[in-house]
């Protein structure tokens, strides 16, 4: 008796079956990928709340002149936003692809890529927004200024039509 006649024969519906199991399982794959942006997430913000305590200190053990404590700041708080991001995309991977019952607010609920997307350049502008206020406080020259706020400006505004161009229709039929 040879190997091949000890194995029952599949068919073609078997066949089809297995791969379905196997590739449904492949969504799996995104729980590495998804909780290293959480920890990621997690790290910045740790990191960005502990430089905001810093600079407080140093603010009033050092007499630090007010311009140098908001930039401090606001690096700190652009660490925290970047965090804000990786969390976002940590818990929308999580979401689209293991487990769509995750316990979190209604605002960062993700039911499809979309919602992920919108959610995504929401937290990015917002981290334009700080880095171009740092840009403000910290240059002497208003030179610096025009460009970061024009390059600035641009981004937001291809940003806007990135989602304005592929947002879903919502669907009337149903």
């Amino acid at each position: 008796m040879t190997t091949a006649n000890a194995l029952p024969a599949m068919g073609a519906h078997d066949y089809t079956a297995l791969m379905r199991k196997i590739v449904g399982l492949t969504r799996y794959t995104v729980f590495v990928p998804a909780i290293a942006a959480i920890i990621g997430a997690l790290v910045l913000m740790v990191q960005g709340s502990i430089a905001v305590v810093v600079a407080m200190i140093n603010s009033i053990m050092n007499f630090t002149p007010l311009k140098g404590v908001i930039v401090e700041v606001l690096t700190a708080v652009d660490a925290i936003l970047l965090g804000t991001v990786l969390l976002v995309i940590g818990y929308g991977l999580y979401e689209l692809f293991v487990d769509t019952e995750i316990d979190v607010p209604p605002w960062l609920q993700i039911r499809d890529l979309d919602d992920l997307k919108s959610k995504l350049i929401g937290v990015v502008v917002a981290i334009i927004a700080v880095v171009f206020v740092g840009v403000l406080v910290d240059s002497t020259r208003a030179g610096d200024v025009l460009a970061y706020g024009a390059g600035a400006g641009a981004i937001v505004l291809g940003l806007g039509v990135f989602a304005w161009a592929t947002k879903r229709k919502p669907d009337t039929t149903r």
